[in-house]
């Protein structure tokens, strides 16, 4: 944010519409007015609090330099008090083992809804048997699936083991037998339809990125511009899956899009970047490549993932050596 927008507006946390904002005041004059409106353009005006305000987010504290919520704060309310010092202990404990925030979120999600689920019963007297009927119910009521009902299962035998250090009460859970799903793949010639109907430069560089590279999502949006390494061809992927640095290849036929690219984007910290220089969010990747589907009429039901898979399958139908392919997109040493 401008200084000078900083020196003269004040503001606020709020709860409008049931929801929680921040509310903005300042002195009216139409260059401050022009100013605030190009710095926030998503901010709405409240007749009710005769204040502009933004929904509170991290990215919004974070340029305000106000306090960020914990981790699962959300969930806190929901919760009795014995189980909510539960929720707290297992969260310091997926901290204290340095954790990704996103599996912390996932984690704590999936915990939650069982303490809400059981109100004022304390989690930590929970046995086996009434484990077991927990995820029936998340099975035959909720409908969920294997890969959620296996999630969910994760997570609250992570609370038994890292906080009451009590796994053994899972040795009489029983598991559903996992669905294995083949992952959805795109021809060389949809890839190239793909790449022809993205005509945006930075949404171009976002699908031959992840796709020339092999990358998963989460490392695409991470990458920083100085990861990249051009007198190397070569590009550092920092703490991927499992806390794991890697090396990638920069394929020499993306050198022309990604200068052009820094020439008309220029990147400060992120190679993705958001509109304010935050790192691009998840979903906003996947956006880019729902979008390059339609466009390309590919009807398939695929994430932005596709793109790593369709990489190993067609290194593989290369005739690159499997054990080389694992290499490159799970692990290699720095």
């Amino acid at each position: 944010m401008k200084s000078e927008l900083i020196q003269q507006i004040s503001f606020k946390e709020c709860v409008h519409r049931n929801q929680k904002v921040i509310l903005y005041t300042f002195p009216y004059t139409p260059e401050l007015l022009k100013g605030f409106r190009s710095e926030f353009p998503s901010a709405k005006w409240s007749r009710m609090h005769n204040a502009w305000y933004v929904k509170d987010s991290t990215l919004y504290r974070s340029r305000l330099k106000l306090p960020l919520p914990e981790i699962g704060d959300t969930w806190l309310p929901k919760l009795y008090e014995h189980n909510k010092a539960e929720f707290i202990k297992f969260r310091n404990a997926l901290t204290q083992k340095a954790f990704s925030p996103n599996t912390i979120n996932t984690y704590l999600s999936e915990f939650a809804q069982l303490l809400v689920l059981l109100k004022n019963h304390p989690i930590d007297t929970m046995t086996s048997e009434r484990l077991n009927s927990y995820f029936l119910y998340c099975i035959k009521k909720l409908k969920h699936s294997e890969a959620q009902v296996h999630s969910r299962m994760n997570a609250i035998k992570s609370y038994y083991r890292l906080v009451l250090h009590k796994e053994t009460v899972f040795d009489h859970v029983i598991r559903p037998k996992p669905h294995k799903q083949l992952p959805k793949v795109l021809s060389k010639q949809e890839i190239a339809k793909l790449f022809t109907a993205t005509k945006n430069l930075k949404h171009l560089l976002v699908l031959k990125t992840a796709y020339g590279m092999g990358l998963r999502v989460r490392e695409l949006i991470a990458l920083k511009v100085n990861d990249v390494d051009m007198d190397r061809r070569q590009v550092h992927i920092v703490s991927s899956k499992g806390k794991k640095d890697r090396y990638v290849h920069f394929p020499e036929r993306l050198k022309p899009l990604y200068l052009d690219y820094l020439k008309a984007y220029q990147p400060s910290v992120y190679l993705f970047e958001g509109q304010f220089s935050e790192q691009y969010a998840v979903r906003s990747a996947q956006s880019v490549f729902r979008n390059a589907l339609k466009k390309a009429g590919i009807n398939k039901s695929s994430g932005i993932h596709g793109l790593r898979h369709s990489y190993a399958t067609q290194l593989l139908e290369a005739g690159t050596d499997m054990v080389f392919i694992q290499k490159i997109t799970v692990a290699f040493p720095v």
